[in-house]
């Protein structure tokens, strides 16, 4: 009577064919519910029935209403502004998606807040990226699905499978099909030159590099520039653009140095404080970001372009589901 009921109804059991599960859903929090939605468009399901809200005093509460018992969820959730409030969704959701039975339990962040607080930089500092990696953990991950880490060793920081995303490939196949000529890659800092290395193979052209001070933080002064930019048109590429001052500021550098047009990308647009306004004054000709955050109409400018992440991630959730290769993805 158990198994004729189990088989009816589709309960009770963890099916497994083929070292894969036999079924997914997506559930969101509130951070990014637009990107949420288009990625399961893309995967041809429905988005989880969850709601996820405040008591009056502001603690979360967190509402599945369907089964997800033996089967692999994914949890689609930024951890981007307010960035305390949307990490907390992620662990409450993941929380609720263990104690209900979950048979594995996938965060998808596409972006990943706290990841720039990966070492100590000074004494007694702390190291809040791993923190957060043993928070995710703690409340019952067991993969995470991430893009652009600020760093790559946030990997190392946890003790379970991550798939770290690479925005560039959307990004440098948007400026390939501009056909704009004499162009170089500029890395904005020594820490970004592998990326802007790897963009200048794609487009097979040459990189320049902004050398760079931070007298503190979401402050910087440009020091010298590595490499010939007379002439050329610039892309300034970076994995985030926060206050726009470390990006604005090499844009004036190299302008000022005899670059013919400046463009600037970035996979995360942070855009917090001064960094619309910035944009807007500055001599970047175009801005092209990923939607890895949500950007609000009101700091929208002409000068935007946005590109959807959508269907990289909807692509390597369905290899995770497979047990397909995610390597393939960046080939």
């Amino acid at each position: 009577m158990i198994n004729k009921k189990v088989k009816e109804e589709g309960i009770g059991v963890l099916k497994m064919k083929n070292g894969a599960f036999s079924d997914y859903k997506v559930f969101a929090g509130n951070s990014h519910p637009e990107l949420a939605e288009e990625i399961v468009s893309i995967m041809g399901k429905p988005l989880g029935r969850a709601t996820v809200t405040k008591f009056s005093d502001g603690e979360i509460s967190v509402n599945l209403w369907e089964s997800v018992r033996g089967i692999d969820v994914y949890i689609v959730q930024p951890t981007c502004y307010p960035v305390n409030d949307n990490l907390m969704e992620l662990l409450i959701m993941i929380d609720a998606m263990k104690r209900a039975s979950a048979g594995r339990i996938n965060a998808v962040v596409p972006y990943y807040g706290y990841a720039r607080q990966d070492r100590k930089a000074k004494a007694r500092d702390p190291i809040t990226a791993k923190l957060v990696a043993d928070l995710i953990m703690a409340a019952g991950a067991d993969r995470v699905v991430t893009m652009d880490l600020h760093a790559n060793q946030i990997q190392g920081y946890f003790n379970i499978p991550v798939d770290h995303l690479v925005g560039m490939p959307i990004l440098a196949k948007y400026f390939k099909e501009k056909n704009l000529e004499d162009v170089v890659v500029v890395s904005p800092d020594h820490g970004s030159v592998t990326r802007a290395r790897n963009m200048a193979e794609y487009l097979n052209c040459p990189i320049a590099i902004v050398d760079k001070r931070r007298p503190e933080p979401n402050k910087s002064e440009v020091m010298n520039i590595i490499g010939d930019i007379n002439g050329k048109n610039c892309i300034i590429l970076d994995d985030m653009i926060d206050t726009a001052g470390t990006i604005t500021n090499a844009a004036a550098a190299i302008k000022d140095l005899g670059a013919k047009d400046v463009f600037a990308c970035a996979t995360h647009p942070v855009l917090s404080g001064p960094a619309v306004e910035r944009l807007d004054k500055s001599v970047i000709s175009e801005v092209v970001l990923l939607n890895t955050i949500p950007i609000p109409e009101e700091k929208r400018i002409d000068k935007m372009k946005f590109l959807s992440v959508a269907p990289l991630f909807a692509e390597a959730m369905t290899r995770v589901f497979t047990n397909g290769s995610i390597s393939k993805l960046f080939d």
